[in-house]
């Protein structure tokens, strides 16, 4: 499912119109991982009136690089679903083209 907003609308609003569609769509669904923007309300709300579980992934250590735990989770599924972005900007049609664009970079 995809939900295309404008760009000044946040995440965390398009989540609140998002999860709804979900839910109705995907019964069996109780847990969503979710980074550190989606806190407060949304975690409350997700849980009263959908019977969601907004799971917050939370850095543990503030300083240096850590890998957060689901976060590779998301990166692969969204790896996926983009075929791993390797033809995702394409705009040429033919594989010729695509051959011709790539000799030339």
């Amino acid at each position: 499912m995809a939900l295309v907003t404008p760009a000044s609308t946040t995440d965390r609003d398009a989540a609140g119109t998002m999860l709804p569609i979900l839910r109705e769509n995907f019964r069996k669904l109780r847990l969503i991982w979710a980074d550190s923007g989606y806190t407060g309300h949304l975690v409350d709300w997700a849980a009263r009136k959908l019977g969601l579980t907004l799971q917050v992934v939370k850095h543990s250590d503030p300083s240096g690089f850590t890998v957060l735990p689901r976060r590779w989770v998301v990166e692969r599924t969204l790896a996926w679903v983009m075929r791993s972005r390797r033809l995702a900007r394409s705009t040429a049609t033919t594989w010729q083209q695509r051959r011709a664009r790539a000799r030339a970079t």
